[in-house]
Formats: structure tokens, C-alpha cells, sequence
């Protein structure tokens, strides 16, 4: 909170050295890297040991993440979704899904290239045989990086990858991941100019603001201490619906599933057994629910305020996850990770570029892939509080797609890998 208080009044600032600093960096960039900086420094730490007085190690970690996930994540939703017209987020039209494809089959073909390039002049890196074989691992990352962790498990269940390596393939899906949406936010602050060079059409995100803001300004009032209690109620009453919902709905799929008889369609259903799945879905309904009554009001008292609160929480633990100096001991995997998100990039610029499509499309539509239920609603609600529900809606499709095309990426790894 304090590194978040420090990068919200710096940006404050509106001359010197600061004014300069934010037109270039955006502030939700800084906010995600200075507590990765503060992680890599040692001064925080993810994960720690301290040793008992008989002399035995015992491990710590933290629940900050966890915590902000899966309890301010789905607040944050219920808050941002209050004042939502649903009916212009589908006016947003057929682009938005087809940035989101693209950035699937991006990631589709993009681990079977990188595979056939780092080979030409590294093949140990992409080889292995047997449960070793790395084009086994890459396809826990395709899973990840279509679906989310869910789908991600399936894999690893699917092509049995030696659990033993399978720490390392986590650690490349969260720095290549970071990397990518790090540049993502930077993209965000220089969004008019990116537009203007795709001779993007921005008009249907600027209704749906543009709407949004006039219903929060002809509400709007000075927030009394009963409204601030009303809208933390309405936040997480939701959020604690969701959690009991998902608590019986996850393991009902999940034993609905694993009774399935062929193991692909099986596999293709893991994500219904996913807790934060349900969790997200819930949250985002109930919220939708409310847009439909006077709950939608309290945007007058700044619900969407404190969901960007809750948001920028959520982009500060995804940082603490990040320590900068292990980079180096994973670096061929990495660049593994890295040429395959470059080609997810470029194949993402490119159909926006000959669709016209608003660079909103392009971050988010990566981000419901990549980065899944937890990222994509911080990068659309960095465009405006109003578009977070665009990126969970999204973000479903990737968990129902993710592994069936993460089957199709890793058929082509296999065999881009000679295995």
C-alpha cells in the first residue's frame, strides 16, 4: 500500500521531473515493477525460510496474492460492473472477438515456431525424451496462456510432464506472462497514438464511456459513511455468494466430468472442476444483475472508486511475484517463452492493423488469453472502470477454449520437435 501511496502521489505531481516520468510510463506499470523491484531487492519476499531453535527450516509464504485474487478480484467486479450498460458492451462488436481468436491462434502456432527456431541453433533446449521431453512442458504454458490454471493442470495431466521440471515451465509462464503485459501498460499510455497508426475505429469504446460517465456524474454525490458500508456490502456479499456457489458447483462439474469416459473430451472440460472459475462467473453475473436495479446508483458514491482500489492491489501482488534476478538461471526456456509471445504479438498487431481494430481490442483480447480471469479485467479497466466486464467476459471464452486448442499448439510442438 505504501509503494501503491508513492506512485499515486508522484503521479500527482503535475510539474518537474514527475509530470514527465507518467507521460511516458504509465502509472499501473509502476505500480505492477516496484514491488517486483522490492521482491528482487530481498527487501519482500514471495516465498522465505527461518530456521527453529531445534535447527529445523521451516517454509513461509505469503497469501497476499491469493488473498487479492480471490477476494478483492471478484469485489473489484461486482463494483466496476455496477453501472454497466450490457447492452453497449455488446455494441462493442464482432472486433473484439476477433482480436481474442487471433490472440489464440497466435499462441497456437507460436509454440510450434519458436520450437523449430531456438532448435536451428540451441536443439538441447527443446530437446528431451520420454515424460522429460520439453515440448511436454511447453504444453502446460499453451494451456495457461489460452485458458488459465485450470486448463494449464489439464495439460500437465494430459502429457504427464515430469513434475520434477514442471517448476521451471511455471516460472517462464509467470515472467514471460509479466513481461508481456508489462509492455501491454506501457502500450496503454501511448493507446491515441497506437490508434492512430492502426486508423483505428474507437468510437463504440467512447459511447460506452462516454454513457458510463454521464450516468456517474448525474448520480453523483458526496459518499456518506452509510453508502461507503452499503457498497463494501454489495462487494463482497457477492464475492461470499460466489465463493459458497463455487464451493458445490466446482466439485459437482468436477465429478460430472472425470465420469466422462473419453479422456479428450474429459480433459477439454477440466475448467467447470476450477473453483475460480465459478468464483469469477458468479461475481460477474451477479454484478450484471445489479446494473438492473438501484444498486447501480452507489456509482454515484464512487463503487468503481474503490474497485480500482481493489485493482491496483491485485497488479501490486502480481508484482511481488516477480523476482527479476531469476531470469537468468531459466534462460533458454525464457527465451522460449519469449519468441512465442513475440509471434502471439505480432500476429495480434498485424489483423488489427488490417481490421482497424482499437488497441483496446488488441490488450485486452491478449490479456483474456495470456493473462486470464485475474489480468485482463486490470488492463480493461486501465482504459476505463466500466470496460473491466469486457475482460472477464473474455477471459470465459479463453477457459472454454483453452484446452482444446492447447491440445492442437502441443500436436504441432511434438512434432516441430521431432518427438
Amino acid at each position: 500500500m505504501l509503494a501503491l501511496g508513492i506512485v499515486f502521489f508522484s503521479e500527482s505531481l503535475k510539474n518537474g521531473f514527475w509530470s514527465k516520468f507518467y507521460k511516458i510510463v504509465p502509472g499501473l506499470f509502476v505500480a505492477y515493477m516496484l514491488p517486483a523491484v522490492l521482491t528482487t531487492s530481498g527487501l519482500i519476499a514471495p516465498e522465505w525460510e527461518t530456521i527453529s531453535d531445534d535447527k529445523k527450516i521451516i517454509k513461509h509464504g505469503t497469501d497476499l496474492y491469493y488473498m487479492a485474487s480471490r477476494y478483492l478480484l471478484p469485489a473489484a467486479l461486482v463494483l466496476m460492473t455496477l453501472s454497466i450498460d450490457l447492452k453497449a458492451v455488446f455494441n462493442l462488436g464482432w472486433k473484439a472477438l476477433v482480436m481474442f481468436f487471433t490472440g489464440t491462434i497466435g499462441i497456437i502456432i507460436g509454440g510450434p515456431i519458436a520450437i523449430l527456431l531456438i532448435a536451428t541453433f540451441s536443439p538441447e533446449t527443446v530437446g528431451g525424451i520420454g515424460v522429460d521431453a520439453v515440448w511436454r512442458g511447453l504444453s502446460t504454458l499453451a494451456g495457461s496462456w489460452i485458458g488459465g490454471g485450470a486448463n494449464q493442470t489439464a495439460m500437465l495431466e494430459i502429457y504427464q510432464y515430469n513434475p520434477k521440471s514442471y517448476g521451471a515451465m511455471v516460472f517462464v509462464d509467470i515472467v514471460v506472462a509479466n513481461i508481456w503485459m508489462a509492455i501491454i501498460l506501457i502500450g496503454i499510455g501511448k493507446r491515441n497514438r497506437i490508434n492512430k497508426w492502426l486508423k483505428a475505429d474507437t468510437s463504440s469504446i467512447e459511447e460506452l464511456k462516454e454513457k458510463v460517465s454521464s450516468f456517474s456524474e448525474s448520480v453523483k454525490r458526496n459518499p456518506s459513511l452509510t453508502d461507503i458500508m452499503i457498497i463494501a456490502a454489495l462487494a463482497f456479499g457477492a464475492v461470499s455468494i460466489a465463493h459458497l456457489s463455487s464451493d458445490y458447483l466446482a466439485p459437482y462439474f468436477d465429478t460430472l466430468v472425470s465420469g466422462i469416459e473419453s479422456p479428450t473430451t474429459r480433459n477439454i472440460f477440466t475448467f467447470l472442476g476450477s473453483k475460480f472459475f465459478w468464483m469469477i462467473s458468479i461475481a460477474t453475473l451477479i454484478a450484471i444483475a445489479l446494473s438492473y436495479t438501484k444498486a447501480k446508483n452507489y456509482e454515484g458514491a464512487g463503487a468503481s472508486k474503490f474497485g480500482s482500489v481493489f485493482i491496483y492491489i491485485l497488479v501490486a501482488t502480481i508484482g511481488m511475484k516477480m523476482d527479476l534476478s531469476l531470469i537468468f538461471d531459466n534462460a533458454g526456456l525464457i527465451l522460449i517463452g519469449i519468441v512465442w509471445m513475440t509471434i502471439h504479438a505480432l500476429l495480434l498487431i498485424g489483423v488489427a492493423k488490417l481490421i482497424k481494430a482499437p488497441y483496446f481490442f488488441l490488450a485486452v483480447g491478449s490479456q483474456a488469453n495470456v493473462g486470464g480471469a485475474a489480468s485482463a479485467p486490470i488492463v480493461a479497466s486501465a482504459f476505463h472502470p466500466s470496460l473491466a466486464t469486457v475482460g472477464v467476459l473474455l477471459a470465459v471464452f479463453g477457459y472454454a477454449v483453452g484446452t482444446i486448442a492447447a491440445i492442437g499448439c502441443t500436436i504441432l510442438m511434438q512434432i516441430a520437435a521431432g518427438g
